[in-house]
């Protein structure tokens, strides 16, 4: 309650600009950020410096991880023949050539990649056929056929 009646009034002189209360809150806050840490100037000095080292360590680490990123989206684009991008490849050249595709990822696509082979293979053809199942592949064939007839037919007044 009393802080709120002297918020309300205040000092009279402040408000005047005369000098009269503005003098403690400066002496408050000591203009030195080392001593409003409650360090001495060295040791503000250093944990400044070692500040500065963690967040460039920090901004390395995230530059590496998405130079390995983009290194693995060109592997994928060489593998399915897509388009180069130029992104990816300005964030490898900023990175260095020290970046590789990290071993999981790696395992992973070459997963893929034999299972790819696998299916692409003749034997995989093969095998493919055998697990199909014939009743319903003659039920697609039949369905496909209906289905070009009764577009032709709309498409063409002689049919």
């Amino acid at each position: 309650m009393a802080f709120l009646i002297k918020s309300m009034i205040g000092n009279p002189l402040s408000g005047m600009g005369l000098g009269g209360g503005g003098d403690k809150e400066e002496e408050a806050t000591p203009s030195d950020p080392a001593k409003a840490a409650g360090m001495t100037r060295e040791e503000y000095e250093e944990y400044q410096k070692q500040l500065v080292e963690e967040k460039m360590q920090r901004d390395a680490d995230f530059l590496h991880k998405k130079a390995e990123r983009a290194t693995l989206r060109v592997c994928l684009r060489e593998k399915y023949r897509l388009p180069k991008s130029e992104q990816d490849e300005n964030m490898i050249e900023m990175a260095g050539d020290d970046v590789d595709v990290p071993e999981e990822l790696l395992k992973m696509v070459d997963e893929d990649a034999t299972e790819e082979e696998g299916k692409d293979s003749l034997m995989g053809q093969i095998q493919n056929l055998q697990n199909m199942d014939m009743d319903q592949l003659k039920e697609k064939a039949s369905a496909t056929v209906t289905e070009l007839k009764s577009k032709a037919e709309e498409k063409c007044s002689v049919m």
